[in-house]
């Protein structure tokens, strides 16, 4: 696992079945949501880490102590057991795949 943000991980437009097995290969199962313009997750925190990649609009996502503006292409890692909120901030709202696993189980 590297930083928490990465940049443009991924080429937009995202291909979603490619994210899906680069994500299966780790362990990590794959999911997508559709959110409105406004949308907020709040101080989520699960027992398994988190991918989030934003496939359409723009998101602020906030993980533990740092925050981020993200856009198409960004990757976000959410550790295990850390605080974590998402809010869609484009106004056509947003599309963002997400993963639940443990990393360095299958790596």
């Amino acid at each position: 696992m590297t930083g928490t943000f990465e940049k443009a991980a991924f080429s937009a437009p995202i291909d979603q079945n490619e994210v899906k097995e680069l994500w299966r290969q780790e362990g990590f199962d794959f999911g997508i949501f559709r959110d409105p313009p406004g949308q907020e997750w709040n101080d989520f925190v699960h027992g398994t880490d988190e991918y989030v990649l934003v496939a359409q609009g723009n998101l602020t996502i906030s993980v533990g102590i740092e925050s981020a503006d993200c856009q198409p292409g960004d990757l976000v890692r959410i550790p295990r057991g850390i605080s974590h909120s998402l809010k869609t901030t484009s106004p056509s709202g947003s599309v963002w795949f997400y993963g639940y696993g443990h990393w360095g189980k299958n790596t």
